[in-house]
């Protein structure tokens, strides 16, 4: 045993990701103190796609003054890689819904202005990529406010802009509109009625067929898996600037030069508060898990908890397990950062006696 991997993601309310890579290595060491922990701390691409990249590759912030989701002006952070070519972003950081007061979120009104301001800022920067996180939205306007924001700086229609590779971190599959759409499954997490949501719904259809007349897209365009993300920002994306809509997990992964790390490892660890059945649904485990199969290297999943019934965690990891395994303490107690931090040291510690050394 001479290398291990850490890949977690967050543990969310509880962990970061770079703490429990953190607390996992200290395990591993405890018992293992000649082994080689190398910690890639992970996030699927929406909420922390920043804040992970910023630790795997060099990088410098810029934050810049934006119009956020209610339309007051907000501090809008994103990141250029130092070669200055490519930015990252989160839309998140100009129209999240952590932004908003949980009793001043308006749908109906909220904005993506800022994310096409910060677009735009990049590049003025000189930016000729950008990879955007669309994960944690306050809004559901189809991404309307980030193309009259590029189109009152000018840059809309500018050769500027057609030069920009633009690559979308993207993990929800819901097309534009309709009941699978933007606003009847992602509006009302947002303080949507059900009145507002027919309204929502019919306010992006409206934005659609408008792109359409321009030339911009066809009918099939708003129908395409992941145009609904964002409350539709995903859409506008894909119509106006010829994004590139890829899994969130999938981008982390490369630029975390996953594949050439885990070459020399032994043992891969990832894990996120609790795994069921959606973790198979893209989630950071399943991205790790995907690549280690192709790897051929052992993947384990230790997480806050385990809701296994259909037994699919256990087909595809080589070892599930609960850090809270056998404590009986109440949940609010097991969420608390220090107690999960050592309990996952614990864990981990635990299970590499277990290995072959």
């Amino acid at each position: 045993m001479k290398k291990i991997v850490l890949a977690f993601d967050s543990f969310k309310g509880c962990m970061s990701a770079e703490e429990a890579c953190n607390a996992a290595a200290i395990g591993v060491h405890s018992t293992l103190p000649g082994v080689e922990v190398v910690a890639l701390p992970m996030s699927d691409g929406g909420e922390g796609l920043v804040e992970c990249v910023r630790k795997m590759i060099p990088t410098t912030p810029r934050s810049i003054m934006v119009v956020g989701p209610m339309s007051k002006k907000v501090e809008a952070t994103y990141a250029i890689a130092t070669d200055g070519y490519t930015a990252y972003m989160e839309m998140a950081a100009a129209s999240g819904l952590t932004l908003v007061a949980e009793n001043e979120r308006k749908p109906m009104m909220a904005t993506t202005y800022g994310v096409g301001e910060m677009i735009a800022d990049a590049i003025q920067q000189g930016c000729k990529k950008i990879v955007i996180g669309i994960g944690g939205s306050a809004t559901c306007d189809g991404g309307k406010g980030m193309v009259e924001a590029l189109r009152n700086c000018g840059l809309l229609s500018s050769d500027a802009i057609k030069d920009i590779k633009i690559v979308v971190a993207c993990d929800v599959d819901n097309p534009l509109y309709g009941k699978n759409g933007a606003a009847y499954i992602f509006a009302p997490q947002k303080g949507a009625t059900k009145e507002e949501v027919e309204l929502l719904d019919k306010r992006l259809r409206s934005f659609a067929h408008d792109t359409e007349l321009l030339g911009i897209a066809t009918p099939a365009t708003a129908l395409l898996p992941g145009t609904g993300a964002a409350g539709g920002l995903g859409y506008a994306l894909l119509a106006y600037l010829k994004a590139e809509l890829k899994a969130g997990i999938e981008i982390m992964l490369d630029i975390a030069n996953f594949d050439n790390t885990i070459m020399d490892g032994d043992i891969v660890v990832t894990g996120e508060g609790k795994s069921d059945h959606q973790t198979m649904m893209g989630k950071v485990a399943h991205g790790v898990m995907k690549r280690c199969r192709k790897a051929n290297k052992p993947i384990w999943l230790l997480s806050g908890a385990i809701d296994d019934e259909e037994g699919m965690l256990s087909k595809n990891f080589d070892l599930v397990k609960s850090i809270n395994d056998g404590n009986s303490r109440p949940l609010p107690i097991l969420m608390q950062k220090e107690t999960a931090m050592k309990n996952m040291e614990k864990t981990i510690s635990d299970l590499c006696l277990h290995l072959n050394i």
